[in-house]
């Protein structure tokens, strides 16, 4: 499938065959080699006849593009200019998986990686360390609010939870190779003389939900008031509008939204409803960003370590698993999560169904 251009980045004949040109010789470094192959795929480009062109196969363009808008996050930052230099080195791997984090943590995860010299295995790691960290409230006090001492606290939780020696070994050192503050060094190297195994919490299933059928997703629909009623009272209400994918109203009083009347719905004494980016769940759930409901208990606001729980974190609502008692204030209990129905052709939904003779 050829690349929609961008209107904004036309290039001329002559233009396009010089930046093909130079990735083909390779000119510059691979922070330039990422941002012409994205110039020249916004201007329409196709990707495989960039490849055919220059060499550069379609997963190398996705990943110098990449790597290079993680550079150019570098660059916004103001590091320091040597380390700019290390990463034009040949590290657009390690950038590239600092990609899933958003632009501050991307330079504290490349600061750390300049200063450990990281491969693409430790960058990895680093990249998971800051995703899990980031979700939770609060970490122990031995460890402070830098990356390394995030990655030493993951390699420290895991390694409590291991019997095998080997392993629990392989991540002492992992912890230790990380830590940044004397604190969590200290706290890591307690494991070499105690040997406690210590079960880690697994944080339960998600309570997630999908509408699969036209039956489950229904029209709403105003109500004027009881017969008898004449034309004036029709006349008197509002235009719904219903916005996609899940039907929500605007009406007069505020705005309400239908869900099935599933037993887990009706359990809840006082249900309240809210919109999410599927990305900003507590655990990946795969595929393409969706929006999904969330439904939370405003009744339920006692911690226990089984259950999701809505908190106001910094002034915002964030869904949570906690594993000990949180110390900020819970809002509710999560009840489900819906995820859209995937209606292919929503006009076919209206039409009459047609046969045969």
């Amino acid at each position: 499938m050829n690349n929609i251009p961008d209107s904004q980045t036309q290039i001329s004949a002559a233009e396009g065959q010089e930046l093909v040109r130079s990735l083909l010789h390779k000119e510059g470094t691979w922070v330039e080699w990422g941002q012409i192959c994205q110039k020249l795929q916004k201007a329409g480009y196709d990707n495989q006849k960039i490849f055919e062109d220059t060499g550069f196969q379609n997963s190398q363009q996705n990943l110098v593009i990449v790597a290079a808008q993680v550079f150019d996050n570098l660059v916004q930052g103001d590091v320091a200019s040597e380390i700019l230099e290390y990463f034009r080195g040949p590290r657009s791997d390690v950038l590239y998986e600092f990609r899933v984090l958003n632009q501050k943590q991307r330079v504290n995860a490349s600061l750390l990686a300049y200063e450990k010299r990281l491969d693409v295995d430790g960058a990895h790691i680093v990249a998971k360390a800051v995703q899990d960290v980031s979700r939770m409230s609060q970490l122990p006090d031995a460890f402070t609010n830098h990356p390394g001492d995030w990655v030493a606290y993951i390699s420290w939780k895991r390694a409590k939870s291991k019997r095998d020696l080997q392993e629990r070994s392989r991540l002492i050192a992992q912890g230790l190779k990380f830590a940044h503050s004397n604190t969590a060094r200290d706290e890591i190297t307690k494991l070499l003389s105690d040997f406690t195994v210590v079960k880690s919490a697994t944080a339960p299933l998600l309570p997630l939900y999908r509408l699969e059928s036209e039956e489950e997703l229904p029209r709403i629909v105003p109500l004027a008031g009881s017969y008898p009623l004449g034309d004036q009272e029709i006349q008197a209400i509002d235009k719904v509008e219903i916005k996609q994918p899940f039907g929500n109203i605007q009406a007069k009083g505020g705005t309400y939204i239908p869900v099935p009347g599933w037993q887990t719905v009706l359990k809840a004494d006082d249900p309240v409803a809210y919109l999410c980016p599927s990305n900003l769940l507590p655990k990946y759930l795969g595929g393409n960003i969706e929006e999904v409901l969330v439904i939370l208990d405003r009744t339920n606001t006692t911690w226990d370590v089984g259950s999701y729980f809505v908190a106001e974190i910094e002034g915002k609502l964030e869904l949570r698993w906690f594993e000990t008692e949180p110390n900020v204030p819970i809002v509710g209990q999560l009840v489900l999560i819906l995820r859209p129905k995937k209606i292919l052709d929503e006009g076919n939904l209206t039409q009459p169904w047609q046969m045969d003779d």
